[in-house]
């Protein structure tokens, strides 16, 4: 079993091992997994499929070669281990295209306990290098495998991206040269909501969970569907009830500390079998920027249509309070 930490006693986010399960609320839990995403494709372009892919036999074979190659010190449990075909009809597609797709997940990783960021990171590669365009005999024809680490799994590219991005993108001279906003998917709202009060996610219990990293300058948090295909068909969820989470850190370090340690973890609330693998990424479109200019437009429109809307009716007011004493009328509205 990997160790277990809790986030309110870390100081430094930075001596928290990547082989560590982190405890960032009450009944709330990061763990740490190594996943990758799978793809079958067929060895050779010529090859003719003529029936569907048995998804159980494409898993075996996987799971033969896993034992066979020692590739880990354990042998992967089955349901950790998920393929699913493509629903593209067999007539419509293209000879070199995949026929089935999945997610290979380790969730026991204290035998990497004993090595640093660096060292997961290594094993993990060659673990990948191993598996990726291995021969599958399925049905009798041959496939290859395609293996990838998903990208908000790989820290040190999303590094290399922001700070690419940065360095060399024609950015205008007010950003400044480092981001500072997580943008989080695939997380179920429920997670985020107040308990016994609703089942949308809430700002309030958003920013205490999330200020356990640091001092949050902006906070946005909304219903979203673009993450259920991720968990989909874990059973544990109605689709519809993800929400997509933007936060916005008052310092770069705070920023940078909550991303390596989101990145390469699943969540697990108390209480659910639910292993959420959420995305999380960087901010690059400039959300509350964005958000503030949209905001600062609509209310241009308000105000120009409200000012268009008191000069149609400022004759008929005229009228009405001719009734009346005009400084009586003015001061009745100071005093409002």
């Amino acid at each position: 079993m990997s160790m277990k930490m809790k986030m309110e006693d870390q100081q430094n986010l930075n001596l928290i091992p990547p082989t560590a399960t982190l405890e960032i609320d009450k009944d709330l839990t990061l763990l740490p997994r190594i996943k990758l995403n799978l793809t079958v494709h067929p060895s050779s372009p010529s090859s003719s499929i003529t029936t569907q892919i048995d998804e159980w036999k494409t898993k075996q074979s996987l799971l033969d070669f896993l034992q066979t190659s020692h590739s880990l010190p354990f042998p992967l449990p089955e349901e950790d281990l998920q393929f699913k075909r493509f629903t593209k009809d067999l007539k419509k597609r293209k000879r070199e295209d995949p026929v089935v797709h999945g997610t290979l997940h380790i969730w026991d990783l204290s035998f990497l306990s004993d090595k640093t960021e660096n060292g997961v990171v290594e094993w993990r590669n060659r673990f990948v290098q191993k598996l990726n365009g291995v021969e599958l005999n399925l049905q009798g024809v041959r496939f290859r495998l395609q293996v990838e680490v998903p990208e908000c799994d790989d820290f040190d590219g999303i590094k290399k991206n922001w700070e690419h991005f940065y360095a060399f993108k024609n950015v205008n001279r007010s950003f400044r040269g480092e981001p500072d906003t997580l943008v989080i998917t695939g997380v179920p709202s429920r997670w985020f909501a107040e308990t016994r009060v609703s089942s949308k996610p809430s700002m309030l219990v958003t920013h205490t969970i999330f200020s356990k990293f640091g001092k949050i300058r902006n906070l946005n948090v909304a219903e979203d569907d673009s993450g259920k295909d991720a968990n989909e068909d874990s059973g544990d969820l109605v689709s519809g009830l993800y929400c997509k989470i933007v936060v916005q850190f008052e310092k770069y370090r705070d920023f940078h500390d909550a991303l390596r340690v989101l990145s390469g973890r699943s969540m697990q609330k108390q209480g659910s079998r639910l292993k959420a693998d959420y995305v999380v990424t960087w901010d690059k479109d400039e959300f509350f920027r964005n958000s503030r200019n949209q905001t600062r437009e609509k209310n241009n429109v308000l105000s120009t249509t409200a000012s268009d809307h008191y000069r149609s009716e400022a004759p008929r007011r005229q009228v009405y309070n001719t009734h009346h004493s005009p400084d009586k009328v003015r001061s009745r509205r100071f005093r409002e």
